[in-house]
C-alpha cells in the first residue's frame, strides 16, 4: 500500500512539472501566434495545432492532479450528513466507479489511439496517436491514483 501511494505521489510531482512546462509552452506560443498575426502580418500554420493539442493534454493531465489533491468538483450535500461509516462505504464505492471509469478511458483510449495511428496532423505532421495518446495514459494515472485512495479508505489509514 505504502508503495502504491508513493507512486501516487511521485506520479502527481512529475505531472505537475509537466503541466508547468506545457502551460508555458502554449503560452508562449499564443503570444507569438499573436503577435506574429498582427505586428508581422505573417500567421504561424502550425501554433493552432499546437496550443489545441497542449490545451487537450493540459486539460487531462490537470484532471488528474485535481482528482490527486481531492479538489475536483463534487456535491457532499448527502456525504456530509452520514454517519462515518457510511462515508466510508461510500468513499469505496465511488472509488470503485471512479476505477470503473478510467479503465475504460484506459481500453477504449488505447483503441481509439491505435486506430487513428496511421493518421498524420495537419500542421505539425504529428502521428495522430500522441495527442490521443494522453486519454488512456490519464487514465492509467487516474487508476492509480484511485487504487491508493481506495486502499488507505479500505484499511483506514492516511495518505
Amino acid at each position: 500500500m505504502a508503495a502504491l501511494q508513493a507512486l501516487s505521489r511521485h506520479l502527481n510531482r512529475g505531472i505537475e512539472t509537466l503541466l508547468v512546462v506545457m502551460g508555458v509552452v502554449m503560452a508562449t506560443v499564443v503570444a507569438a501566434q499573436v503577435f506574429s498575426r498582427y505586428a508581422l502580418n505573417h500567421s504561424l500554420f502550425w501554433s493552432e495545432e499546437l496550443a489545441r493539442y497542449l490545451l487537450v493534454w493540459l486539460s487531462f493531465l490537470g484532471a488528474s492532479t485535481a482528482y490527486y489533491r481531492g479538489v475536483q468538483p463534487g456535491v457532499d450535500v448527502l456525504y456530509s450528513r452520514l454517519p462515518p461509516r457510511a462515508q466510508r462505504a461510500a468513499a469505496v464505492a465511488v472509488h470503485l466507479a471512479s476505477l470503473m471509469l478510467f479503465g475504460v478511458m484506459v481500453v477504449y483510449g488505447w483503441q481509439f489511439a491505435y486506430f487513428v495511428r496511421l493518421q498524420i496532423s495537419p500542421a505539425l505532421l504529428l502521428p495522430k496517436w500522441i495527442p490521443h495518446a494522453i486519454i488512456p495514459l490519464s487514465g492509467a494515472v487516474l487508476a492509480v491514483h484511485a487504487l491508493g485512495f481506495l486502499l488507505r479508505d479500505l484499511t483506514g489509514k492516511g495518505r
